[in-house]
């Protein structure tokens, strides 16, 4: 044993250092002091592993005890519904959404076109469920019917046509398309003011054309058609509106002769009173039904609200509850209606009294046909440059109220003109009975991007808060009755000088009076030039820089005639001195000042930019009419016979009147009756 020792340790000095009896155990081994600590070490960490291993078969596992490592997230549970519920459910839905700026901002209301292929990819992040995946490709890929589905669709404004009866050609296609989709039902929805009579004439004997359209359609053999009473692929119903709203059809009905029966039959109501929201509220309430399925013994329809009127209607306080109803059963509206004139709510109409019996002259009658915005948008100052009336220009919209209740619906307003004529003025004589005096008619193609805001009051109210621009042109249009020199004086004979003077001062003293109003509203335009920058819509710069050009023409105009009248009052000298009368004309030279020249130059710059960047429009129809006359004035010497004339003497009997026709005499004029309230 030594021996093994000593060759395993020999060389240590640290061994030969130590005494031998340190190392000699007592089984005769003999150790180093780190070898027992490792052996110490390695028995400690067996010990530990045991005891570690042995605890689970000590302690019985409890099942039910749950261990909470975090308190779960509190989430805001959003309530959403089932896309599947809005497709399949056979309950109509609630209205969904709500006007909206970028709504305001189109230029023109059209349907969508609905993709074949989803635009929104399906989630791809989770695990594959089939069940779900196949609900929702069905979802997006299926083709919908717009008008039960899609409740923020916008119908289409800015229709313009010749005739009734072409804006009932297309209206049959419309019937045609809501057919396809299911069987339909149509309310006719007829005004019984006189002045209908003989548009309600024309539409009855259309009515052939309609259904002779849809039995075509029914000769196919289409298995969509089925005659049996209830089940009839189109049922129509007719009511009348006028200070009262009559149902004329106690039953939605298929026979082509009682539709036509029913449409003569309509009485003309006297009261001038048309209650168009009205009529078409109880319309929808009443139909409602049948776009439940089980709420009639027949299918499901669309229903389809015609509207025939020359009127904007007065009970427009109802427009909003009207449109909720039409929505919310998705119901659109059309209405075959009139063109309402630009920023004018009055415009007059030739009538000639239907019936025959009576005198056939023709007489101009005022009715209400605008505007074509909620608010006015137009400063209205009275007369043009040229010392004419402001002519009447047809806005390339129908009034405000019903093109509204069109376009939130989904349907369309028709703006139906007989005498509509783009390419030249149209004068009173040429028009048609019963047809509004409009001279100057714009083409809707240009006019789509001039759509009025169709929201809400609340809404149109904060558009034009949130713009100087449009501030200042809504607040300046509520101004009326602004008088300008419509009729001057402008023609002075001098007899005298103090009696030249007198006459002078006293043309002074007219303009002086309209000058204030002119300069006041020429400022309030003026600080909406702040709000320029911001402004992109077409219709509001155009209808601002008409207001800002005209308003500033007619003060420069004014305020210049004034000055040149002071002129002459402190004298003139004629060139030629057989001359005694001097004349002002207008000119486009501002001699009496270089502000009233600077203010006269941008006038017409405003003015020449809404004729050329808003060419086809109103305001360059009224931009190009103030523009014919010159801003300023210039003078002009003449003679005047200060003569007085001959006396007659007649005699020779050559004064008298031609002997009259006997013939002529003996033919009995029609009895004349005063024009009803139209």
């Amino acid at each position: 044993m030594a021996s093994t020792y000593d060759n395993s340790v020999a060389g240590d000095p640290s061994v030969d250092a130590l005494g031998s009896e340190e190392f000699e155990g007592a089984e005769g081994w003999v150790f180093g002091s780190d070898a027992v600590a490792l052996l110490a070490s390695m028995l400690a960490h067996m010990a530990v592993v045991l005891l570690l291993a042995l605890v689970p078969l000590v302690n019985e596992p409890d099942d039910e005890a749950i261990v909470l490592v975090s308190p779960p997230p509190e989430y805001e549970v959003d309530q959403v519904q089932k896309i599947e519920e809005i497709l399949y459910s056979d309950q109509l839905q609630d209205q969904v959404g709500a006007n909206s700026l970028a709504a305001a901002a189109m230029a023109e209301a059209s349907a969508p076109e609905f993709a074949e292929v989803a635009e929104i990819p399906s989630p791809v992040d989770q695990m594959p469920q089939e069940l779900a995946t196949i609900h929702i490709n069905n979802v997006i890929n299926r083709a919908v019917a717009p008008l039960d589905l899609d409740l923020t669709l916008k119908g289409k404004v800015g229709q313009t046509s010749e005739g009734a009866t072409g804006a009932v050609d297309r209206l049959t296609f419309e019937i045609l398309k809501a057919l396809e989709d299911r069987p339909t039902l149509i309310v006719w929805l007829f005004d019984q003011s006189g002045s209908l009579t003989r548009q309600r004439e024309e539409i009855r004997d259309r009515f052939d054309r309609i259904y002779e359209e849809l039995g075509i359609v029914e000769a196919s053999g289409s298995s969509a058609f089925q005659h049996d009473d209830e089940e009839a692929p189109l049922l129509t119903s007719i009511m009348g509106f006028g200070q009262k709203v009559e149902l004329l059809t106690k039953q939605p009905t298929a026979d082509l002769e009682t539709i036509k029966k029913t449409v003569d039959s309509i009485e003309s109501d006297p009261s001038g009173v048309e209650k168009v929201f009205s009529a078409v509220y109880a319309a929808a309430d009443e139909y409602k039904r049948y776009r439940r399925s089980r709420a009639t013994s027949g299918p499901e329809r669309n229903v389809l609200l015609i509207v025939v009127t020359d009127e904007r209607g007065d009970d427009a306080v109802g427009m909003e509850p009207t449109i909720d109803i039409c929505k919310r059963f998705g119901m659109p509206v059309y209405v075959v209606g009139v063109p309402a004139p630009f920023g004018q709510e009055h415009t007059l109409v030739k009538y000639v009294d239907p019936d025959p019996k009576y005198d056939q002259t023709p007489q101009f009658a005022e009715v209400d046909q605008g505007p074509e915005s909620l608010r006015p948008e137009r400063v209205t100052i009275g007369y043009t440059g040229n010392f004419e009336r402001e002519p009447v220009v047809d806005s390339g919209f129908g009034p405000f109220a019903l093109t509204r209740l069109c376009y939130e619906t989904g349907g369309i307003f028709f703006a139906v003109h007989p005498n509509r004529n783009v390419n030249r003025r149209v004068t009173r004589g040429e028009l048609s009975p019963f047809a509004s005096q409009i001279e100057y008619f714009v083409d809707s193609s240009v006019m789509s991007r001039y759509r009025p805001d169709y929201v809400s009051s609340k809404d149109y109210e904060a558009l034009v808060r949130q713009s100087p621009l449009r501030s200042a042109l809504v607040t300046a249009a509520q101004f009326t009755g602004i008088a300008t020199l419509d009729q001057p004086e402008t023609r002075f004979v001098r007899r005298s000088d103090a009696q030249l003077v007198g006459d002078l001062s006293r043309a002074q003293q007219a303009a002086a009076l309209i000058e204030p109003k002119l300069a006041a509203l020429d400022q309030l335009l003026e600080k909406g030039e702040q709000g320029r920058e911001d402004e992109f819509s077409p219709r509001w710069l155009a209808g601002f820089d008409l207001a800002r050009g005209r308003v500033l023409a007619h003060r420069v105009r004014a305020e210049t005639y004034n000055a040149m009248l002071a002129q002459a009052k402190r004298g003139m000298n004629f060139a030629d001195p057989k001359n005694n009368t001097w004349v002002l004309q207008p000119a486009a030279e501002i001699s009496v000042g270089s502000k009233w020249e600077r203010d006269a130059q941008e006038a017409t710059r405003l003015l020449e930019s809404v004729r050329e960047k808003h060419a086809g429009t109103p305001w360059a129809v009224i931009a190009e009419k103030e523009l014919e006359t010159p801003i300023g004035w210039r003078w002009k010497e003449e003679f005047t016979d200060l003569s007085p004339p001959p006396a007659n003497r007649g005699g020779n009997n050559n004064n008298n009147p031609p002997p009259r026709d006997d013939q002529l005499r003996m033919i009995p004029k029609k009895p004349t009756r005063a024009i009803p309230k139209l």
